[in-house]
């Protein structure tokens, strides 16, 4: 598949994408409902030693895109949600949009998890309405 051959590629030349390309790739494949696992493997990878390069928007996108395929492993979620909160003042109300669901994901997945950004979720549920 077109898709399938994306990702081989990718998985190669991860090290050389750069925050937004990351961000825009598995935006891209989760939007399509295609969850290759290898490839969110190696970005989620570089996501949790890149972070601070990454700014609000592709942290959004990032943490949406694994939720919408249903990413079970959830250090990624914690890496994205500190940083987040960290952020709170500098989010539009897209990506507080985002984040909600992805808050209410984590919870679902993990009841017991104290998400960072799990106690902002009516700030971030009123952005979704």
């Amino acid at each position: 598949t077109l898709f399938g051959a994306i990702a081989t590629e990718a998985q190669g030349r991860i090290v050389e994408f750069n925050p937004q390309n990351m961000a825009n790739t598995v935006w891209a494949f989760a939007t399509a409902g295609v969850a290759a696992r290898t490839l969110f493997e190696a970005i989620a990878s570089q996501v949790v030693r890149r972070i601070a390069q990454f700014n609000s928007q592709n942290r959004a996108n990032l943490a949406w895109a694994f939720a919408c395929v249903g990413w079970d492993r959830r250090q990624i979620f914690l890496e994205l949600g500190a940083v987040a909160v960290e952020n709170l003042l500098y989010l539009n109300e897209a990506q507080k949009s985002q984040l909600y669901l992805v808050a209410l994901y984590v919870q679902i997945e993990w009841p017991d998890l104290n998400f960072p950004l799990s106690s902002n979720l009516q700030s971030f549920k009123a952005a979704y309405a």
